[in-house]
């Protein structure tokens, strides 16, 4: 009895912010009314769902005809993926019906994205190995790197790929928005500015049984939950808008998605996960030294960099390019206290390690 009122509690509230969202549709409304008197009856309670929580821009603007598209192709992922009948109600209508992360514009991806992308995945089992092959193949079948000369932050996936580049943020949504075109459930994450105030950086959660991170354009071989930020993210600060990890989601919350592109925005509502990275133990006795190698005009080079110690020690590795993440440094843990040599194309720097430091080697 119990399960049955909180289901009919449930239907009542819908029901109420759905009329809500209609009275303030406006002059759309019909366009609205005519998707619901149209959806099949499979899908319209997640048409609903759509309507009573999209933003009012939207309301305003969205036509049946792309809501419709949009719920169907949703839908036919549920029953031809081999991890769609896993996938909790509650997770399908937040991460995957959506059409839209936050402030992108609204673009038509789904149907030209299922096309491209569901042959990639359409025999795998999971959708964690499926989000580890798209974000390996994505970006270059539709020709799109990281550049920091990108038009916008905020560019939708069509955006992104007409110009052939995108930051951070326009490389999660697409890779968001790849995901969800063949039923993996995925969200934005991002911080609005790392705990050492080094920078601020967006990256990608999927759902399979659990939630898994993985930056976008990032891949780390076949897994999920590595990458360079890990260390960072460890250090983020719970409960701090500015020093938080925060994922979007189309439910109401009493928290708004901080996006560092419209600071004062509080229009797409967040849920804080900072918790959820505070799973690496770090070492304190080990620092992370962060070094770039750059070149006269300032551009980042990817070259070999050795660091020399006592007693033998040395490490070495590649720095970081102009097609990585602003953020993304050739990072060394190293011991507190000791004095290092830093090497890279005969040009050299001695430093002592007392705190996190970011180390330029100009060529």
């Amino acid at each position: 009895m119990k399960i049955i009122w909180i289901i009919i509690l449930a239907n009542f509230t819908l029901a109420n912010t759905l009329n809500d969202a209609l009275s303030i549709a406006g002059g759309n409304r019909i366009e609205l009314e005519k998707a619901i008197e149209l959806i099949p009856k499979d899908q319209l309670f997640g048409l609903e769902w759509i309507i009573s929580h999209m933003p009012e821009e939207h309301l305003k603007n969205i036509k049946a005809e792309f809501l419709i598209k949009n719920c169907d192709l949703a839908y036919k992922t549920k029953y031809n993926t081999n991890w769609g009948d896993g996938i909790p109600e509650n997770i399908f209508l937040d991460y995957v019906l959506p059409y839209t992360n936050l402030n992108e514009r609204v673009d038509n991806w789904r149907p030209e994205f299922y096309e491209k992308f569901y042959p990639l995945v359409e025999s795998l089992n999971s959708s964690y190995e499926a989000t580890v092959l798209l974000n390996q193949k994505i970006y270059d079948i539709v020709g799109v790197k990281y550049s920091k000369d990108r038009p916008k932050a905020d560019q939708s996936p069509f955006e992104s790929i007409e110009s052939g580049m995108a930051s951070c943020t326009g490389l999660s949504i697409l890779l968001i928005d790849a995901c969800r075109s063949v039923g993996i459930p995925a969200r934005f994450v991002g911080t609005p500015l790392w705990y050492n105030n080094s920078g601020n950086h967006s990256w990608v959660e999927i759902w399979d049984k659990e939630w898994h991170f993985t930056g976008a354009a990032e891949p780390t071989g076949d897994k999920l939950d590595e990458a360079w930020f890990v260390n960072l993210a460890n250090k983020a600060i719970e409960g701090d808008i500015n020093h938080g990890i925060f994922a979007v989601t189309w439910l109401d919350t009493d928290l708004y998605f901080p996006m560092t592109w419209l600071p004062n925005s509080k229009v797409y509502n967040a849920i804080e996960v900072t918790a959820s990275y505070k799973t690496v133990i770090v070492d304190e006795e080990y620092i992370p030294i962060r070094i770039r190698v750059l070149d006269s005009l300032g551009n980042r080079k990817e070259v070999l960099v050795r660091i020399i110690g006592k007693d033998n020690f040395m490490e070495e590795g590649i720095s970081k390019g102009e097609n990585f993440d602003m953020n993304d440094y050739l990072i060394f843990m190293l011991p507190k206290g000791q004095q290092f040599k830093i090497e890279s194309n005969n040009v050299s720097k001695t430093i002592r390690v007392d705190k996190e430091e970011i180390i330029d080697l100009k060529l």
